[in-house]
């Protein structure tokens, strides 16, 4: 089994003693019970990590630890961003950890025209804070060492604009019939940045599909079955993730 992740503010510079305190030090003392002569990782969430060894812990959350190799991960190519339409009650932050836990590289939220939910005030804000520590959690258990972004909720029309922007951009369609290409043939960039959307559970509607569209998005299906918008986002990925050989 590899080696526990914690996530820290920054990762040591090079070799020496780390000092794990806080909350992290609580889980690895007190939840995980690391001791003497165990290892972990240590990583900012942004690519940095560090191969570290326990020499001590102390009370209910010090753990000392000798850094032993430091490591920055590279950007992956190419950036897989899914714009997630607002699911019903939980099913976001399901969407989102397991998104994270595939290799999602951004989530961005879309307040869909025919989302149920919608984010609004201090229940958006709230609603924001869980996904983005539902990322931060599933990145640690996935052995992740650069964490998914979460955006701040987009509308339709900045969604259009970041779709213009994108060297691939997808609308997920789940119209078996439509005459969309299946995603499993579209060509894909090596480099730069994919951008799928995923609908609500009512779909995308067509005014908002003509303004995708416009900003250059093509519609395409994943297979004659239609999944749940808690799902697509995952199964899209795991199928770019395969076919760009960033799962090779």
């Amino acid at each position: 089994m590899t080696a526990p992740v914690f996530v820290v503010e920054a990762v040591p510079g090079g070799p020496g003693t780390f000092l794990l305190d806080g909350p992290e030090g609580r889980h690895a003392v007190s939840v995980k019970r690391l001791r003497a002569g165990e290892e972990l990782v240590l990583t900012d969430g942004r690519g940095a990590w560090a191969e570290c060894v326990v020499t001590a812990a102390e009370g209910k959350d010090q753990l000392t630890v000798d850094v032993t190799a430091v490591h920055e991960d590279p950007e992956p190519a190419p950036r897989i961003t899914v714009v997630q339409a607002l699911p019903k009650g939980d099913r976001g932050e399901l969407a989102v950890e397991i998104m994270t836990e595939t290799g999602v590289d951004a989530i961005v939220p879309w307040a869909a025209s025919r989302c149920i939910t919608q984010w609004k005030g201090d229940r958006g804000l709230k609603a924001l804070a869980k996904w983005r520590a539902t990322a931060r959690e599933a990145g640690k258990q996935s052995r992740r060492t650069r964490f998914p972004e979460v955006a701040d909720a987009m509308t339709t029309k900045q969604v259009t604009a970041l779709l213009a922007g994108a060297d691939l951009a997808v609308v997920l369609h789940e119209d078996r019939d439509h005459p969309s290409g299946a995603l499993a043939d579209a060509e894909l960039p090596a480099e730069g940045e994919i951008v799928l959307v995923v609908g609500p559970e009512g779909g995308v509607s067509p005014e908002e599909l003509a303004a995708f569209e416009s900003a250059g998005a093509k519609p395409y299906r994943l297979g004659h079955s239609v999944l749940r918008t808690s799902t697509a986002g995952t199964a899209a990925t795991a199928l770019l993730l395969g076919r760009t050989g960033r799962w090779s």
